[in-house]
């Protein structure tokens, strides 16, 4: 007979670790899904970007000279001075240099010029969603590494409940019920643990740093909230009082295309444009690393002052710098990006089916919840029926900001609320995933005929084929199941 992975199974161990397993989904189990469902579309959100606005102007490269230029008119358009000035260069999945304010972005022409202004209302929804769930910011980043930080009890508490789990990684069993979801629900636990407990324990990390460093600074640095982070991503010199002209912007950029060309770019930084402490940073990414970037500062008159060391300096900062990219796929490109979409659904996946496990074991058992399951059916598929609305709003109607926002959380409440009323969770499943498809597809439609002419734009294939296949695969899982809800209703009843 094999060995449980634990050291001795306890019978009442199995049913805490249960009970703390449903405790902690039931309570929180709609806010992580949500988390997951947008985590896994926040991967894309460069697609995103580039398909909402495809009219903008598209380059791998963009000179030091052209991208000064752009920076400088932008800067001169200003009404109110800016206390940073940002290039965005271009990326391979965003080939786009954009030009940044304290109040304003504009896309940048390759010869200089200032090209139309950056908007991408939904995509911005979408990251605000996930990154606050629409919080103000330091809550939001609480909460949010709050639950990070939640779905990794979870995981652990669901491992403890099942002392077979990793031997039985490979065991599916077929038919009706509780028992094929069981399996699916528990088979990729196991197979995709690796990424849901790292991608948790990441964002449980983005999400609280915040209010941590926020508690040490008040305790140990006189509340001066950046001196926590200045030991792994450096300090700025304090401000120096007085203007000048604004500092060099080219020079900083063909440095580092000709000392360090295995490197690419991806901001640049002016600090307190036209005072007399202006500085700038290029932050570059080091294509063999996690990190995120290395940053490379310069004075006011273009000349190098070295690195903060990031990519070079101790252990602690070298993992600091890769969290980030650890959780949202920002490296390996369209391979990884892929495999996040992959294991992202399946989170999704084991989500959804965790309840649902629960509430079918509750009806077995003689105690069926109706409306709770309902209400849970409300979160699963209205999550992205919702999503789809806010896209058909931002595409079709020009609605963005506080209007979307108002519309998913509203939306998503109403139907929860009337799922609850009406008590019939196989006919809320079935009626919000038809709903999602038609959403997308009116939404896909609009936005198609809006840039007819564009059509031919590189911007607009990935994500409109992603939309076109999950409309597909939302109409076939839906036809796939009508044949077994037909025979249920031909079953005498007992």
């Amino acid at each position: 007979m094999g060995n449980s992975i634990w050291p001795k199974s306890s019978s009442q161990r199995v049913a805490k670790s249960l009970e703390a397993h449903s405790v902690i989904a039931l309570a929180l189990g709609g806010l992580i899904y949500i988390l997951a469902v947008t985590g896994t579309l926040s991967v894309f959100n460069h697609e995103f970007q580039r398909w909402e606005q495809p009219n903008a102007p598209e380059m791998k490269v963009i000179s030091p000279d052209a991208a000064a230029s752009a920076a400088k008119l932008v800067f001169e358009s200003e009404e109110t001075p800016t206390t940073h000035l940002y290039i965005n260069f271009p990326q391979p999945d965003l080939p786009r240099t954009v030009i940044t304010t304290d109040t304003q972005a504009f896309f940048a022409n390759s010869d200089g010029t200032v090209g139309p202004r950056e908007h991408f209302p939904w995509t911005q929804f979408l990251l605000d969603l996930h990154y606050y769930l629409h919080l103000p910011q330091i809550l939001g980043l609480t909460v949010v590494g709050a639950l990070g930080a939640f779905l990794i009890a979870m995981s652990i508490s669901g491992f403890m409940a099942h002392p077979r789990i990793f031997r039985d990684a490979f065991t599916f069993r077929r038919g009706d019920g509780r028992v094929p979801l069981t399996d699916l629900h528990n088979r990729l636990s196991v197979w995709t643990a690796p990424f849901h407990v790292s991608n948790a324990l990441t964002g449980a990390f983005l999400g609280l740093a915040t209010i941590l460093a926020i508690a040490i600074a008040s305790v140990s640095f006189s509340g001066d909230f950046f001196k926590v982070f200045s030991p792994v991503f450096g300090s700025e010199p304090p401000p120096i009082e007085g203007e000048a002209d604004l500092a060099e912007i080219a020079g900083p950029i063909a440095f580092m295309q000709d000392t360090y060309p295995e490197l690419s770019p991806t901001y640049f930084i002016l600090h307190d444009p036209m005072t007399a402490g202006q500085h700038s940073t290029i932050i570059a990414e080091h294509s063999d690393r996690l990190i995120f970037g290395e940053y490379y500062n310069f004075d006011a008159a273009g000349t190098y002052q070295g690195s903060v060391g990031i990519s070079d300096g101790t252990i602690g900062q070298q993992i600091i710098g890769s969290v980030y990219n650890v959780h949202f796929g920002n490296w390996g490109g369209l391979p990884v990006k892929l495999a996040y979409l992959v294991f992202g659904l399946s989170l999704s996946i084991i989500i959804a089916s965790g309840l649902r496990i629960y509430f079918t074991r509750r009806r077995e058992k003689g105690r069926p919840a109706p409306r709770l399951e309902a209400g849970w059916e409300a979160i699963v598929w209205g999550t992205p029926a919702m999503l789809a609305v806010t896209l058909l709003a931002a595409v079709g109607l020009g609605v963005e900001g506080v209007g979307l926002v108002l519309i998913f959380w509203l939306g998503l409440t109403s139907l929860c609320a009337g799922a609850i009323i009406f008590a019939r969770p196989d006919q809320v499943l079935r009626g919000l995933k038809a709903a999602t498809g038609l959403l997308i597809s009116l939404a896909l439609l609009i936005h198609l005929v809006q840039h007819m002419s564009l059509l031919a734009s590189p911007a607009l294939y990935s994500i409109t084929i992603a939309l076109v296949l999950l409309v597909l695969s939302i109409g076939i899982s839906s036809r796939l199941e009508a044949p077994k809800h037909a025979v249920k209703r031909k079953v005498p009843a007992e």
